[in-house]
Protein backbone atom coordinates (compact mmCIF):
# COMPACT_ATOMS: atom_id res chain seq x y z
CA UNK A 1 0.00 0.00 0.00
CA UNK A 2 3.02 2.44 0.75
CA UNK A 3 4.40 2.09 -2.32
CA UNK A 4 1.39 2.70 -4.19
CA UNK A 5 1.06 5.76 -2.89
CA UNK A 6 4.86 6.28 -3.81
CA UNK A 7 4.26 5.33 -7.27
CA UNK A 8 0.87 8.27 -7.36
CA UNK A 9 2.80 10.82 -5.51
CA UNK A 10 6.08 10.35 -8.29
CA UNK A 11 2.52 10.38 -10.92
CA UNK A 12 1.08 13.52 -9.53
CA UNK A 13 4.55 15.48 -9.99
CA UNK A 14 5.76 14.18 -12.92
CA UNK A 15 2.70 15.81 -14.24
CA UNK A 16 2.86 19.10 -11.96
CA UNK A 17 6.49 19.28 -13.66
CA UNK A 18 4.62 19.14 -17.29
CA UNK A 19 2.44 21.68 -16.02
CA UNK A 20 4.77 24.15 -14.95
CA UNK A 21 6.68 24.10 -17.98
CA UNK A 22 4.34 24.62 -20.25
CA UNK A 23 3.01 27.59 -18.87
CA UNK A 24 6.48 28.63 -18.46
CA UNK A 25 7.03 28.82 -22.52
CA UNK A 26 4.21 30.18 -23.00
CA UNK A 27 4.37 33.77 -24.20
CA UNK A 28 2.12 36.82 -22.79
CA UNK A 29 1.16 39.13 -25.50
CA UNK A 30 3.58 42.26 -25.49
CA UNK A 31 1.96 45.56 -24.78
CA UNK A 32 3.94 48.28 -26.35
CA UNK A 33 3.27 51.59 -24.71
CA UNK A 34 1.84 54.71 -25.82
CA UNK A 35 4.61 56.86 -26.93
CA UNK A 36 3.97 60.68 -26.79
CA UNK A 37 5.78 62.36 -29.68
CA UNK A 38 4.55 65.87 -28.92
CA UNK A 39 3.96 67.05 -25.75
CA UNK A 40 2.64 70.70 -26.48
CA UNK A 41 2.44 74.13 -24.47
CA UNK A 42 -0.28 76.25 -24.94
CA UNK A 43 -0.64 80.23 -23.99
CA UNK A 44 -4.20 81.91 -24.75
CA UNK A 45 -4.04 86.02 -24.68
CA UNK A 46 -7.64 87.52 -24.74
CA UNK A 47 -10.44 88.83 -22.66
CA UNK A 48 -13.38 87.17 -21.56
CA UNK A 49 -14.14 85.17 -24.92
CA UNK A 50 -11.03 83.59 -23.94
CA UNK A 51 -11.31 82.42 -20.39
CA UNK A 52 -15.33 81.26 -21.19
CA UNK A 53 -17.12 83.75 -18.89
CA UNK A 54 -20.23 81.85 -17.86
CA UNK A 55 -19.52 78.96 -19.25
CA UNK A 56 -17.11 75.93 -17.21
CA UNK A 57 -13.70 75.78 -17.58
CA UNK A 58 -13.51 73.01 -19.43
CA UNK A 59 -16.22 74.76 -22.09
CA UNK A 60 -13.69 77.38 -22.94
CA UNK A 61 -12.27 77.29 -26.54
CA UNK A 62 -8.66 77.06 -25.03
CA UNK A 63 -9.28 74.05 -23.22
CA UNK A 64 -11.51 72.60 -25.79
CA UNK A 65 -8.53 72.90 -28.72
CA UNK A 66 -6.36 71.66 -26.34
CA UNK A 67 -8.71 68.31 -26.11
CA UNK A 68 -9.17 68.89 -30.02
CA UNK A 69 -5.70 67.94 -30.21
CA UNK A 70 -4.56 65.30 -28.07
CA UNK A 71 -4.34 62.05 -29.61
CA UNK A 72 -2.16 58.85 -28.83
CA UNK A 73 0.77 60.51 -29.59
CA UNK A 74 0.26 63.89 -29.08
CA UNK A 75 -0.35 65.41 -25.84
CA UNK A 76 -0.99 69.09 -24.98
CA UNK A 77 -0.75 71.07 -21.85
CA UNK A 78 -3.55 72.75 -19.77
CA UNK A 79 -3.09 76.15 -21.72
CA UNK A 80 -1.61 79.09 -19.89
CA UNK A 81 -4.05 81.83 -19.93
CA UNK A 82 -4.08 85.37 -19.27
CA UNK A 83 -7.47 86.48 -19.92
CA UNK A 84 -9.71 88.69 -17.81
CA UNK A 85 -13.25 89.85 -18.37
CA UNK A 86 -13.39 93.31 -19.58
CA UNK A 87 -9.82 93.95 -20.84
CA UNK A 88 -8.89 95.90 -23.79
CA UNK A 89 -5.57 95.70 -25.17
CA UNK A 90 -3.88 97.83 -22.83
CA UNK A 91 -4.96 95.84 -19.91
CA UNK A 92 -3.58 92.87 -21.73
CA UNK A 93 -0.52 94.79 -22.53
CA UNK A 94 0.33 95.83 -18.91
CA UNK A 95 -1.13 92.24 -17.51
CA UNK A 96 1.54 90.07 -19.53
CA UNK A 97 4.24 91.71 -17.79
CA UNK A 98 3.28 91.00 -14.59
CA UNK A 99 2.65 87.41 -15.64
CA UNK A 100 5.15 84.47 -14.81
CA UNK A 101 5.38 82.94 -18.47
CA UNK A 102 7.70 80.69 -20.13
CA UNK A 103 10.59 81.77 -22.55
CA UNK A 104 8.00 80.44 -25.25
CA UNK A 105 5.54 78.20 -25.88
CA UNK A 106 4.20 75.73 -28.66
CA UNK A 107 1.57 77.71 -30.01
CA UNK A 108 -0.40 80.93 -28.77
CA UNK A 109 -3.76 81.89 -29.73
CA UNK A 110 -4.81 85.89 -29.61
CA UNK A 111 -8.40 87.71 -29.29
CA UNK A 112 -8.34 90.66 -28.16
CA UNK A 113 -10.16 93.72 -28.99
CA UNK A 114 -14.63 93.92 -28.19
CA UNK A 115 -13.02 95.97 -25.40
CA UNK A 116 -12.13 98.79 -27.06
CA UNK A 117 -15.02 98.79 -29.32
CA UNK A 118 -17.67 98.64 -26.48
CA UNK A 119 -15.76 100.91 -24.64
CA UNK A 120 -15.45 103.39 -27.21
CA UNK A 121 -11.77 103.81 -27.24
CA UNK A 122 -9.98 105.48 -30.05
CA UNK A 123 -9.93 102.70 -33.09
CA UNK A 124 -6.26 104.17 -34.00
CA UNK A 125 -4.96 103.44 -29.92
CA UNK A 126 -6.13 99.25 -31.12
CA UNK A 127 -4.15 99.72 -33.84
CA UNK A 128 -1.22 100.47 -32.40
CA UNK A 129 -1.74 98.02 -29.09
CA UNK A 130 -3.41 95.07 -31.18
CA UNK A 131 0.37 95.23 -33.10
CA UNK A 132 2.37 94.99 -29.64
CA UNK A 133 0.35 92.21 -28.76
CA UNK A 134 0.68 90.44 -31.72
CA UNK A 135 4.31 90.46 -31.67
CA UNK A 136 4.76 89.74 -28.29
CA UNK A 137 2.60 86.72 -29.09
CA UNK A 138 5.12 85.58 -32.19
CA UNK A 139 8.15 86.17 -29.27
CA UNK A 140 6.32 83.59 -27.28
CA UNK A 141 5.56 81.45 -29.93
CA UNK A 142 9.61 80.95 -29.96
CA UNK A 143 9.54 83.93 -32.69
CA UNK A 144 7.91 81.71 -35.05
CA UNK A 145 4.20 83.56 -36.57
CA UNK A 146 3.17 80.36 -38.04
CA UNK A 147 2.78 79.15 -34.44
CA UNK A 148 0.47 82.74 -33.66
CA UNK A 149 -3.53 82.25 -34.16
CA UNK A 150 -5.37 85.04 -34.21
CA UNK A 151 -9.35 84.93 -33.90
CA UNK A 152 -11.43 87.76 -35.44
CA UNK A 153 -13.88 89.67 -32.76
CA UNK A 154 -17.25 88.05 -32.31
CA UNK A 155 -20.40 90.35 -32.47
CA UNK A 156 -21.89 91.17 -29.41
CA UNK A 157 -24.49 93.54 -31.05
CA UNK A 158 -26.78 90.04 -32.02
CA UNK A 159 -27.43 89.29 -27.87
CA UNK A 160 -29.94 89.93 -26.25
CA UNK A 161 -27.82 92.07 -23.70
CA UNK A 162 -27.36 94.39 -26.54
CA UNK A 163 -30.97 95.66 -26.38
CA UNK A 164 -29.96 97.67 -23.45
CA UNK A 165 -27.22 99.65 -25.57
CA UNK A 166 -27.54 102.99 -27.14
CA UNK A 167 -26.41 101.64 -30.20
CA UNK A 168 -28.60 99.78 -33.12
CA UNK A 169 -27.08 96.21 -33.83
CA UNK A 170 -26.22 97.38 -37.45
CA UNK A 171 -23.71 100.22 -35.63
CA UNK A 172 -22.03 98.09 -33.56
CA UNK A 173 -21.43 95.17 -36.51
CA UNK A 174 -19.79 98.04 -38.26
CA UNK A 175 -17.34 99.00 -35.76
CA UNK A 176 -16.70 95.07 -35.05
CA UNK A 177 -16.20 94.75 -39.18
CA UNK A 178 -13.86 97.81 -38.63
CA UNK A 179 -11.74 96.70 -35.47
CA UNK A 180 -11.33 93.19 -37.49
CA UNK A 181 -10.06 94.82 -40.44
CA UNK A 182 -7.12 95.80 -38.13
CA UNK A 183 -6.89 92.57 -36.69
CA UNK A 184 -6.95 90.93 -39.67
CA UNK A 185 -4.29 92.80 -42.15
CA UNK A 186 -1.79 92.81 -39.34
CA UNK A 187 -2.00 89.55 -38.77
CA UNK A 188 -1.70 88.88 -42.55
CA UNK A 189 1.41 91.57 -42.81
CA UNK A 190 2.99 89.18 -39.77
CA UNK A 191 2.68 85.91 -40.91
CA UNK A 192 0.61 84.53 -38.50
CA UNK A 193 -2.79 82.46 -38.94
CA UNK A 194 -6.17 84.43 -38.85
CA UNK A 195 -9.08 82.35 -38.37
CA UNK A 196 -12.88 84.45 -38.94
CA UNK A 197 -14.96 83.18 -36.17
CA UNK A 198 -17.38 86.55 -36.68
CA UNK A 199 -20.03 85.13 -38.83
CA UNK A 200 -20.39 82.28 -36.31
CA UNK A 201 -20.79 84.07 -33.38
CA UNK A 202 -23.69 86.17 -35.57
CA UNK A 203 -25.38 83.03 -35.79
CA UNK A 204 -26.16 83.37 -32.47
CA UNK A 205 -29.37 86.12 -33.43
CA UNK A 206 -31.48 83.19 -34.39
CA UNK A 207 -29.90 80.58 -32.40
CA UNK A 208 -30.22 81.23 -28.76
CA UNK A 209 -27.75 77.81 -27.76
CA UNK A 210 -24.70 79.85 -28.92
CA UNK A 211 -25.23 82.05 -25.87
CA UNK A 212 -24.48 81.40 -22.05
CA UNK A 213 -26.59 81.79 -19.62
CA UNK A 214 -26.04 85.54 -19.57
CA UNK A 215 -27.21 86.27 -22.80
CA UNK A 216 -24.17 87.63 -23.92
CA UNK A 217 -21.44 85.36 -24.08
CA UNK A 218 -20.85 82.07 -26.43
CA UNK A 219 -22.04 79.09 -25.04
CA UNK A 220 -19.32 76.14 -24.83
CA UNK A 221 -21.62 74.90 -28.35
CA UNK A 222 -20.26 78.30 -29.82
CA UNK A 223 -17.10 77.65 -28.59
CA UNK A 224 -16.70 73.93 -30.13
CA UNK A 225 -17.81 75.57 -33.53
CA UNK A 226 -14.68 77.85 -33.22
CA UNK A 227 -12.95 74.61 -32.09
CA UNK A 228 -13.89 72.65 -34.98
CA UNK A 229 -12.52 75.19 -37.62
CA UNK A 230 -9.11 76.32 -35.35
CA UNK A 231 -7.99 72.75 -34.71
CA UNK A 232 -7.10 71.68 -38.01
CA UNK A 233 -5.45 75.23 -38.66
CA UNK A 234 -3.46 74.50 -35.88
CA UNK A 235 -2.57 70.75 -36.59
CA UNK A 236 -1.69 71.80 -39.90
CA UNK A 237 1.20 74.37 -39.06
CA UNK A 238 2.34 72.33 -35.90
CA UNK A 239 2.75 68.99 -37.07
Amino acid sequence: MKALSVIIFSILLSLGACSDKTNFNLKAPIIQPTTVKYNLTYLALGDSYTIGESVTTYGAFPYQLAAALKTDSVNVQDPKIVARTGWTTSNLINAIKGEDLKPSYDFVTLLIGVNNEYQGTDIEIYKIEFKQLLQTAIQYAGGKPSRVFVLSIPDWGVTPFAKNDARSPVTIAKEIDAYNAINQQQTADSGANYLDITAISRAAATDPTLLASDGLHPSAIMYQRWVSKLAPLVKAKLF
